[in-house]
């Protein structure tokens, strides 16, 4: 059985394609009254992150920090192509796993 938190709950009630992330133990915020914007989060060991943000079907972005919050990874587009892509990406610290900083994750 599957503990979903209010954020999750309202966040897969908005976007059903993010219920594949939260099978992949991803949380999601709790989501501002008067907006759709949805933010979620999955935690790897040693502080690296995934990070997703989703605006509209069409419309979603996807990161991966490493520990000092440099971004090593980022994707926009549509939303089941962004999800694919997160669940694809090789766990911090593997071999092919994106490990290069290209720029400053979000604070």
């Amino acid at each position: 059985m599957t503990l979903l938190l209010p954020g999750d709950v309202v966040a897969a009630t908005l976007f059903p394609e993010l219920q594949r992330l939260l099978d992949a133990r991803w949380r999601f915020l709790p989501i501002e009254p008067g907006t759709r914007q949805v933010d979620g989060v999955r935690l790897w060991p040693g502080r690296w992150r995934d990070g997703i943000r989703v605006a509209s079907a069409t419309d979603a972005l996807g990161i991966r920090t490493d520990p000092d919050g440099g971004l090593v990874w980022e994707l926009t587009g549509l939303l089941p192509e962004v999800v694919d892509e997160l669940l694809e990406l090789p766990p911090p610290g593997t071999r092919l796993a994106p490990h290069l900083v290209i720029g400053r994750g979000p604070r």
